[in-house]
């Protein structure tokens, strides 16, 4: 393996921190409205938290640029166990928000353990795959031990309960472990289980069978299940071509239930049109082919693995983000990548990025 590094991708870096830049911006738009009442009586309280959460990111981006990716694979696995800890002690001390105990209080500031398992999940996992490629075509030995990885974290982070980031760390790994090599003719069979299953977890919940009728018809009950979906819609219909202009959102006035975090992309959509959203887009799909091009050009199997997984996680999430948004998905909670509002997404993101950008500094 080549260890001579050269510059790191600078797409990479141009379409995170363009991304960034208009999520504080927008940040700031959508929560100005909110902030100013009580309690927290600033029209910048989530700007500011959004900036100091994008320079904590932006330094651990830094960090991780010029720390050579290899280091991690001797750590992965400690990293594993620390994440499968914290989901653990999020259960018996966390907080609840939202009828999902998630969140761990540190003063002001909380974490959200299951972001963290989604990065320390791609890392034992790409650990794993590199050193055992060969056993993947195996079902006992292979794909078995592989989906044994993730599936111990969805169950933590389902116990929570929260099916959208349970959701996006299953979805990563499967991308993972097909591009390591695992038949397809055991994917199919494991996919009618996984449907199953899907299928009872939504059944074991009477809010996720109201999320998906109201996801189908959102006018059956626009007061209760569909009105996010509803106010979704208002918002990005009249942004048109053009858009209302920055800061003349009409949804953010109460009627979006948070419009900074998982319905941003509404008032992006509202305030900057058809234009603004789609340049966003344009440049999330710019950030996903140059990761994808470092995937494809790491010098080694665990670089590939591992830039695949940083790569696919945000695929995954700007994919359903906006498909919930434009009501072609059930309402599942899943932030908007850089640009929706929250520390431990954003940080975590920005992280997963730096590795990403030193991975591309050896690329072939």
């Amino acid at each position: 393996m080549s260890k001579v590094r050269s510059a790191p991708d600078f797409m990479i870096i141009f379409a995170t921190l363009f991304l960034l830049g208009i999520g504080i911006v927008m940040v700031y738009s959508a929560s100005a409205i909110v902030a100013t009442r009580a309690p927290f009586n600033d029209p910048y309280f989530f700007a500011k938290r959004q900036l100091i959460f994008a320079l904590l990111g932006i330094t651990s981006m830094y960090l991780m640029m010029n720390i050579d990716y290899w280091v991690w694979k001797q750590w992965a696995k400690l990293g594993f166990m620390i994440s499968i800890g914290l989901l653990i002690v999020v259960l018996i001390i966390g907080i609840e928000v939202n009828g999902s105990k998630s969140w761990l209080g540190l003063g002001a500031f909380g974490i959200q353990p299951g972001e963290f398992a989604k990065l320390g999940v791609v890392a034992f996992l790409a650990r794993w795959l590199a050193d055992n490629q060969k056993q993947i075509v195996l079902f006992r030995t292979g794909l078995a031990p592989a989906l044994a990885i993730p599936v111990v974290c969805f169950g933590l982070i389902m116990l929570q309960p929260d099916l959208g980031t349970g959701t996006v760390l299953m979805g990563t790994a499967v991308m993972m472990i097909f591009a390591a090599g695992a038949r397809i003719s055991h994917f199919v069979g494991l996919g009618l289980i996984g449907v199953a299953g899907f299928v009872g977890l939504v059944l074991s919940a009477p809010y996720r069978i109201k999320r998906i009728t109201s996801f189908l018809d959102p006018w059956q009950d626009p007061l209760g299940t569909g009105y996010q979906i509803i106010q979704s819609l208002y918002a990005i219909g009249p942004g048109g071509l053009f858009g209302l202009g920055l800061g003349q959102s009409r949804q953010k006035h109460f009627y979006l239930p948070e419009p900074y975090n998982d319905f941003i992309f509404s008032v992006i959509a509202e305030e900057l049109g058809f234009i603004g959203g789609t340049l966003v887009l344009l440049v999330f799909l710019l950030l996903l082919w140059r990761g994808m091009r470092t995937a494809i050009t790491a010098p080694d199997l665990f670089g590939s693995l591992l830039a695949l997984g940083i790569i696919g996680m945000i695929a995954i999430q700007v994919v359903i983000n906006v498909g919930v948004v434009t009501g072609m998905f059930p309402v599942t909670g899943i932030t908007l990548p850089f640009l929706s509002y929250g520390g431990s997404s954003l940080t975590l993101m920005l992280t997963g990025v730096g590795v990403l950008l030193n991975i591309s500094r050896f690329s072939r």
